[in-house]
């Protein structure tokens, strides 16, 4: 099937939803999810994004900006994962637990407000790497569009190249709480901590890169092809001063470099396949 046909395809998917609340989160998954289910039903949609101190506060604004463009349907609720103490443990159920939050207070939402389906932004792609909220999605009855309509990252970056949004090319972003390390309780103090370290490194002008809290060690992963302007003695001191202003003892470099989801290489065998 070729990217104009699915693309149709996932109209057609979206079309029969009813009137629909789009988990959203302003990655180019969802805005392009956001947008598409705008185009087909109007008005008879209406996208969400959870707030809480584990997203950062430059992608929420980045997230409204994008819906306000397209005049997207927009509401900002509050979510509540941190008074989970099975959230607040950081185990590899994590992710669940936090997506069991969103997925319960949206469908309180659409329950109040007239709504008929929820649905998210996962696709093809996020079948092949270890993602607990897919088992929350499930248990919720959480509609996939994009993954319905056999969509890759890459076909979804270039539909939305092709429509114009400017988020295409977005680098992924996972939430904050995936930086801390398992095991590591989710603080608000921790949180904050890795929110200004990226904030700092996407102000030195990096643009992919995630900032790994190991308690008094953060580990810096960032893009290899951004890696060698990171490998400078001037740099190596820039970083060493921003980290340990922000609370850490040491300040390491990773040169595997970025990769999403590396926290996850420290859960054995067993609980990924046992939360999965």
């Amino acid at each position: 099937m070729d990217l104009s046909a699915k693309r149709e395809r996932l109209e057609q998917i979206i079309s029969e939803l009813g009137r629909p609340l789009v988990a959203y989160s302003g990655g180019v998954d969802s805005a392009y999810l956001a947008y598409t289910t705008h185009k087909v039903l109007g008005s008879d949609m209406l996208a969400i994004i959870a707030d809480s101190p584990s997203l950062a506060r430059v992608q929420l604004a980045d997230a409204i900006a994008f819906a306000q463009e397209q005049e997207i349907p927009l509401r900002v609720i509050q979510t509540l994962e941190m008074d989970r103490g099975d959230y607040v443990r950081n185990d590899g159920a994590r992710c669940f637990h936090c997506k069991h939050e969103l997925f319960t207070t949206m469908e309180q939402f659409a329950e109040k407000n007239g709504f008929q389906s929820i649905v998210y932004g996962v696709n093809m792609d996020d079948q092949g790497d270890f993602r607990p909220g897919q088992r929350a999605a499930r248990r919720h009855g959480v509609a996939a569009p994009l993954l319905q309509g056999e969509l890759s990252k890459q076909e979804i970056r270039e539909l939305a190249r092709q429509a114009g949004l400017r988020v295409w090319d977005k680098p992924a972003s996972a939430c904050l709480s995936s930086r801390i390390e398992y095991g590591r309780p989710v603080t608000r103090e921790a949180l904050l901590a890795v929110e200004r370290g990226e904030d700092a490194l996407r102000e030195l002008g990096f643009r992919q890169f995630r900032v790994r809290h190991h308690g008094e060690i953060v580990r810096i992963e960032i893009a290899q092809e951004e890696l060698p302007r990171a490998l400078t003695l001037p740099m190596f001191s820039q970083l060493s001063q921003i980290f340990k202003v922000l609370g850490f003892v040491y300040v390491t470099l990773d040169v595997e470099g970025f990769r999403s989801g590396s926290m996850n290489a420290s859960l054995p065998a067993e609980t990924l396949i046992k939360l999965s």
